[in-house]
């Protein structure tokens, strides 16, 4: 029969400690991956918005652009 010494059991109880810290550190990361998708998700859209209210005002300015007489243009009209 074998006997376990103090020194295995310490052992054991280091190994059990660090599994629990192992845990609550999964445990942690999971939960600021969660976070971190969110705000990705979040980020992505207000690009995407800002991307849509750009070409808006690319649009705009081009047919403003396209409004204004051109030096040609006043030449023929006189």
């Amino acid at each position: 029969m074998r006997h376990y010494s103090g020194g295995m059991i310490s052992d054991f109880h280091k190994l059990s400690e660090k599994i629990s810290q192992l845990a609550e550190l999964t445990q942690a990361l999971r939960s600021e991956n969660a976070d971190l998708r969110l705000k990705s998700a979040a980020l992505a859209a207000e690009n995407a918005e800002l991307a849509r209210r750009m070409q808006e005002a690319h649009e705009r300015v081009a047919a403003l652009l396209e409004s204004i007489p051109t030096p040609e243009q006043d030449e023929e009209a006189a």
